[in-house]
């Protein structure tokens, strides 16, 4: 019986190379954005707002991390379940199922999870996530 496990853990080298690449994609697509990167406890290990990106925007791509670490699934899916009526449980877990998020995941281990505030969070996330692990990460988006 194995007493223990090892657990892969996001630096905030990596998060901050996430938040970089993601800004990056925001600009060329002409999105203002924040973001917010989580580790696999769920805690805020970088987040960053673009000028202009409006008050509520770090709360939002906080909000949308959480869902997606919990979940262990794009915020997309989860929303997809809730307004379905299949599955109503993120709606009073105090869960923010919005689109926007993705869990970070590396050797099937969840590292940790990307929200942003955008309508286009998600396709952000993963081209930070492509960038930054060089196909080594993969997420459920896919």
């Amino acid at each position: 019986m194995q007493l223990t496990r090892d657990v892969k853990v996001i630096s905030s080298a990596g998060a901050r190379a996430l938040v970089d690449q993601c800004a990056a994609w925001a600009e060329k697509n002409k999105q203002i954005v924040a973001i917010a990167i989580l580790d696999w406890a769920g805690n805020l290990i970088e987040s960053h707002a673009m000028e202009g990106a409006p008050a509520n925007a770090i709360d939002t791509a906080l909000l949308k991390a959480k869902s997606a670490l919990r979940w262990r699934r794009p915020t997309s899916e989860t929303n997809k379940m809730v307004r379905s009526g299949e599955n109503l449980a993120p709606t009073f877990m105090r869960d923010f199922p919005q689109p926007g998020a993705i869990p970070i995941i590396v050797n099937g281990q969840v590292i940790g999870a990307m929200g942003v505030s955008s309508g286009q969070g998600e396709q952000c996330a993963q081209a930070a996530i492509d960038a930054v692990f060089k196909g080594q990460a993969a997420s459920s988006a896919r």
